[in-house]
């Protein structure tokens, strides 16, 4: 019978790891695209027109990986003076650091400037995936998004979807 109980707790053991090793590496983030460091100093980022998905007018760099696709990236996007992002929802959580000027940021299904709150330069928010929100910049703005592609954006009303035509 001492063999046995031994055996037992061997096999609930090596149950208990297995199960362990299969949740740790099912759960590791996923690597940065590139095994070098980098630095981007502001004269070495390159600015493009913003992608579609945004109303026209901002400007889009990306500073590490591609936010198109799964893994990690960071990314910056310039917004000239007076700039409105209707509102929208993103599938993974968004993290937004505020390089310059002063980013204003709301939540509801409704643009409604007043009920914003001012994010200055310095400034660092995120909220959750699918949560509904809007912005407009004040002065050209500067944030910087971070997170885990791929990254993308539904507009609460269809109509407000840069890429559908009118």
């Amino acid at each position: 019978m001492n063999t046995l109980s031994r055996s037992a707790g061997i096999l609930g053991t090596l149950s208990v790891a297995l199960l362990a090793t299969g949740w740790a590496q099912s759960h590791q983030e996923p690597t940065s695209p590139t095994a070098e460091p980098a630095i981007r100093t502001p004269a070495q980022i390159k600015w493009v027109d913003g992608p579609a998905s945004l109303p026209a007018g901002s400007q889009l760099a990306v500073l590490e990986g591609d936010p198109a696709k799964e893994g990690f990236f960071t990314m910056r996007v310039r917004l000239p003076d007076g700039y409105k992002i209707p509102p929208h929802t993103h599938p993974k959580v968004e993290h937004v650091t505020v390089i310059s000027g002063t980013f204003n940021f709301g939540m509801g299904d409704k643009f409604d400037q007043s009920t914003t709150k001012e994010m200055p330069a310095g400034t660092f928010g995120f909220w959750p995936a699918g949560m509904k929100h809007f912005a407009w910049a004040k002065g050209e703005t500067i944030v910087q998004l971070h997170g885990i592609g791929p990254w993308s954006i539904e507009y609460v009303n269809p109509a407000d979807d840069p890429r559908k035509p009118k």
